[in-house]
């Protein structure tokens, strides 16, 4: 199966946003459309999608990060593949894209958070190669 990766571009939101659902995201237009508009002027961060002939088959987003006490790296901190293309090398090709965009960075570490109860992502993660290096707890504080 053929596949290639490419930039995204605003007029790709919608197929963002149906494949978003998909994992369990309901972002309206409004919300992905400012989301995408402020991604895609952002240096550090790169949005690639997945197209199979002329559909939109998956997504990743990858964002470069630092911290005071550590080196940098880029964090994926989103990747859907559609269900119909699912166990076919397709998320691991997205990876792979963003580990060479990282590369173009000077970053040597790739890092992701997966949700817990998300265990077949987990495993995905585990399979090409991810250590779990902790867990941790998450909080919010709404202003």
């Amino acid at each position: 199966m053929s596949f290639v990766s490419r930039q995204a571009q605003i007029s790709d939101q919608d197929a963002i946003a149906f494949l978003s659902e998909q994992w369990g995201y309901k972002s309206g237009s409004k919300i992905m459309s400012r989301s995408l508009k402020e991604i895609l002027q952002q240096t550090d961060h790169r949005l690639l999608l997945l197209q199979h002939e002329q559909e939109i088959a998956g997504w990743i987003h990858g964002i470069y990060s630092f911290r005071m006490a550590s080196e940098p790296f880029v964090e994926i901190v989103g990747m859907v593949v559609d269900s119909r293309f699912r166990r076919q090398g397709m998320g691991k090709f997205l990876v792979e894209e963003i580990m060479q965009w990282a590369k173009t960075r000077n970053c040597s570490l790739i890092r992701v958070r997966c949700h817990i109860v998300r265990k077949e992502a987990n495993m995905f993660y585990s399979d090409i190669g991810f250590k779990e290096i902790k867990q941790q707890k998450v909080y919010d504080l709404i202003l």
